[in-house]
């Protein structure tokens, strides 16, 4: 019986530190994004390299369970964002 209670607070654990790493990921792809739209509203050259690195970490994690995955971005998606949200 403790074998049982032991296996099922690895596997908690294992679960909890998954989704830790992936609201690292999370916050860090964020703050990417949120640079690549103020360099776009103040029309300046602007990258979505940094973005998609670490979206493609989320993803890996995600491939092993219980995150969801998220979408590459490319530039038109950033342009598009601040059209609509900043030159209405």
């Amino acid at each position: 019986m403790s074998n049982v209670h032991e296996a099922i607070s690895q596997h908690s654990k294992k679960q909890h530190n998954h989704i830790q790493s992936f609201l690292k990921l999370e916050a860090k792809r964020e703050a990417f994004i949120e640079e690549a739209i103020q360099l776009c509203v103040n029309s300046l050259p602007f990258d979505i390299d940094k973005i998609n690195q670490v979206t493609k970490e989320m993803n890996r994690l995600a491939s092993e369970g219980i995150v969801p995955t998220r979408r590459l971005v490319t530039k038109d998606m950033v342009q598009e964002f601040v059209n609509r949200k900043y030159r209405k």
